[in-house]
């Protein structure tokens, strides 16, 4: 069974129509007390740093989500649910993130050439092929839309790169948590197949 969790913000409907139209079980989660019994987490974010953060702790997430992931359980973050999985972000100077993963998230720089926020269809290639990120996916486009983004950098973690205006880091994973900058319930068929192959690997741990 696979929790979205629900903690006031994320793009809860399309999340739940997607994993309706792949015939996966899924439950709101709206308190830590609902991750009992799950096999997997989705998490949808969007919205400023701050702000999803400060809804985390309000509800009580903060804590048992690094447990989560440093119990390697499953878990899929999205736009806002990869940024959060950093040590902050400069949307929001001086609030903590996650801090699973080491860095800084930066703005995209203005320019006449650069249209700030990225909103649209954009290629993501993979660095290496993973049964969450498989290899038919690799240099398809997905849907974007954010002003604040993950430098590229050379990572074990970096599982997915996007350019706009520079390359940039738009998916992670590493052990059972993965992450991507893009909305896969956005992207037609391939955000389907990704989510797929997400629910798919639960599954696979879930019976092993």
């Amino acid at each position: 069974m696979l929790g979205v969790l629900d903690y006031g913000m994320g793009n809860l409907g399309s999340v739940f129509n997607t994993c309706k139209a792949l015939g996966v079980d899924a439950v709101r989660v709206e308190r830590p007390e609902g991750l009992s019994g799950l096999d997997g987490i989705l998490m949808p974010g969007q919205g400023a740093f701050r702000d999803c953060m400060s809804h985390l702790r309000d509800h009580g997430f903060v804590d048992p989500l690094r447990d989560w992931i440093a119990a390697d359980r499953p878990f899929f973050g999205i736009c806002m649910g990869l940024q959060v999985l950093f040590e902050g972000s400069e949307e929001s100077p001086g609030v903590d993130g996650l801090g699973v993963l080491p860095g800084l998230v930066r703005r995209f720089q203005d320019s006449p050439d650069l249209k700030v926020p990225q909103m649209g269809w954009n290629r993501v290639a993979w660095t290496t092929p993973h049964p969450v990120f498989p290899e038919p996916l690799n240099n398809r486009h997905f849907y974007f839309v954010h002003s604040y983004y993950v430098p590229a950098c050379d990572q074990p973690w970096v599982r997915g790169l996007t350019t706009y205006g520079h390359p940039y880091v738009s998916a992670v994973s590493f052990g059972e948590c993965h992450a991507v900058q893009f909305h896969p319930e956005k992207s037609q068929s391939d955000g389907l197949a990704l989510l797929r192959a997400f629910a798919d690997r639960v599954n696979t741990l879930a019976s092993s």
